[in-house]
C-alpha cells in the first residue's frame, strides 16, 4: 500500500493538496450531519471546540505565518498534527475518523524538514517543502480550525442549514 493511499471512495488522489483534501472531507462531514448520518453528541462538540482551538493557536493567519522562518512554520504544522493526534486519542466514532482523515490528509507535514543536510541518506527521505506546499498544508490547518470550531457551536442534534458553506468562517469569527 502506498504511504498516503486514500480510501477508493475518496474523490481525489492523495497527492492532490492538502487544502482540497480537507475541503472535501469538510463537505463530507457537513453532508452527514446535515442529513443526521452524524449525531454530534456534546461530548463531540466540546473536543471539536478543544481542538479548534488547539489548532488556532498553532496555525496563526497566513501574513503572522508567512513572516517566519520556515523551521518555524514547520514546527506549527507538526503542532497542529499532534493536537488532532491528542483530540483523535479522546474519542470513538464518527468525529475519530474524521479527525483520522483530516490527520492522513496533512500526513506529509511528517515527511517536511526545515534543516539542510549533506546527503538524501542522511535525512531519511525527509524533503524541504516549497512555499506553496507550506502555504497549502497551514491553509487545510485554518480549513480544519474554522470546520471545528463551528461543529463545537452546534448543538447535539442540529443539523447545520442546507447549503450551508463550509468555507465560511464561524459566527463572530472575524476574517
Amino acid at each position: 500500500m502506498p504511504p498516503h493511499h486514500t480510501h477508493p471512495s475518496d474523490p481525489r488522489p492523495a497527492d492532490t493538496g492538502m487544502r482540497a483534501q480537507i475541503a472535501d472531507l469538510v463537505t463530507e462531514a457537513e453532508t452527514q450531519l446535515r442529513n443526521g448520518l452524524w449525531e454530534l453528541t456534546s461530548g463531540d462538540a466540546a473536543l471539536a471546540r478543544t481542538a479548534a482551538a488547539g489548532l488556532a493557536e498553532v496555525v496563526r493567519p497566513a501574513a503572522e505565518q508567512d513572516a517566519l522562518p520556515v523551521i518555524k512554520r514547520l514546527e506549527h504544522l507538526r503542532e497542529a498534527l499532534a493536537v488532532l493526534a491528542v483530540t483523535l486519542a479522546r474519542t470513538h466514532g464518527p468525529l475519530a475518523w474524521f479527525l483520522a482523515r483530516a490527520s492522513a490528509a496533512l500526513s506529509p507535514v511528517l515527511t517536511w524538514r526545515a534543516v539542510p543536510a549533506a546527503g538524501r541518506r542522511q535525512t531519511f527521505g525527509a524533503a524541504l517543502p516549497t512555499p506553496d506546499e507550506l502555504h497549502d498544508a497551514e491553509d487545510a490547518v485554518r480549513h480544519l480550525h474554522t470546520t471545528l470550531a463551528r461543529t463545537g457551536d452546534q448543538a447535539p442534534g442540529q443539523r447545520p442549514p442546507h447549503g450551508h458553506d463550509p468555507s465560511a468562517p464561524p459566527s463572530g469569527a472575524g476574517g
